[in-house]
């Protein structure tokens, strides 16, 4: 029967047309697979980054292809030119740079163009934020929530399997420039300081150290008061990852919870003045701790050593780097409700 029918022009041309129809759909599907698994276009030009105003006071050098020259970040385009607003795929908005209301702001958006606003200031000291509700698609701070998530600084893997405890000369120091007695780490530093001696550097105690000057003051004490100005979830600056970890002190942290910290370090790495009934008993615990407990606090040096994120270009590169996993089409209602919660 088939050999009859194929006899007949009209079921050879419906068979060859039905051929020549399948074979393009698998051509097509062979060159174009991101339509069949529901992936949007690749981004194959550079990302254009612009940051509407620089984070930092001093602008660093931008030019050429600093992602992938100074941190191995490719296809990543920084600049800081508004007039190329029209090809920006992302524009950064840093908080401290805002001014409240949206006369600063670039009149319109372009279509696909995502708004990214930026800050590594807790919410108690970030203000306005009611102004910019239904302003921005992402959002890049400290908390790991955030879309582009950058921390004051990490711990990564190492090899030296080597423990390096600085010589010590005094019992605890304490670096602050802005000192407030409604704050609670004045309050807790004012009850401690009861019971054992502090060494306060800073512009707070007339005693400001150059930036050179810090770490080799710091790593002189067996502890540092790395204490926040204000007590938020994943809250942990430079006082925990510089002043005393890098500086090679053991850190006595006054911010979350420790179980908070201890997403960030190891647990036997810091001393939590909420481990403590009292400060008196910190107290005691500090000038009486043998060396070969203390020494317990550095056994995270044999595994990881501190990298701190102190340039700005390296936190918006990473802009890049999460840039195909982060979520279209969307915008922040209340930023304000979001930062607070």
């Amino acid at each position: 029967l088939l050999r009859l029918l194929w006899g007949r022009p009209g079921v050879k041309v419906v068979v060859t047309a039905g051929v020549f129809v399948t074979t393009l759909w698998n051509l097509r599907c062979f060159l174009n697979p991101s339509e069949l698994s529901g992936e949007g276009p690749k981004h194959t030009e550079p990302l254009v980054v612009l940051v509407w105003a620089w984070p930092s006071k001093q602008i660093p050098n931008i030019s050429g292809d600093v992602c992938r020259e100074l941190y191995s970040i490719t296809g990543c385009w920084l600049t800081t030119e508004r007039r190329l607003l029209h090809r920006a795929d992302v524009v950064v908005f840093p908080h401290t740079r805002l001014q409240p209301g949206r006369d600063r702001l670039p009149k319109e958006r372009p279509p696909g163009q995502n708004w990214v606003w930026v800050s590594l200031e807790s919410p108690s000291n970030a203000k306005a934020l009611a102004g910019w509700n239904q302003t921005f698609n992402w959002v890049m701070t400290y908390r790991r929530d955030s879309d582009i998530f950058i921390p004051y600084g990490k711990l990564v893997p190492n090899r030296s399997a080597t423990v390096n405890i600085p010589t010590k000369t005094n019992l605890v120091s304490w670096v602050i420039s802005n000192y407030h007695r409604t704050q609670k780490r004045a309050e807790v530093y004012k009850n401690l300081s009861r019971y054992l001696h502090v060494n306060i550097y800073g512009k707070a105690n007339n005693k400001p150290l150059c930036k050179d000057c810090l770490l080799p003051t710091t790593s002189k004490s067996k502890f540092y008061l790395a204490f926040e100005n204000s007590i938020h979830q994943d809250y942990i600056t430079e006082k925990l990852w510089r002043n005393s970890l890098l500086a090679g002190t053991v850190p006595v942290v006054l911010g979350p919870p420790r179980a908070n910290y201890e997403q960030f370090v190891p647990a036997d790495s810091f001393i939590h003045v909420d481990d403590f009934g009292s400060l008196a008993e910190l107290a005691t615990f500090l000038k009486t701790m043998n060396s070969s407990r203390y020494r317990q606090f550095f056994a995270w040096q044999k595994r990881y050593s501190v990298k701190l994120y102190a340039d700005w270009r390296e936190r918006i590169c990473t802009i890049c780097t999460t840039y195909p996993s982060l979520p279209r089409g969307h915008i922040y209602p209340d930023l304000e409700s979001w930062f607070n919660t």
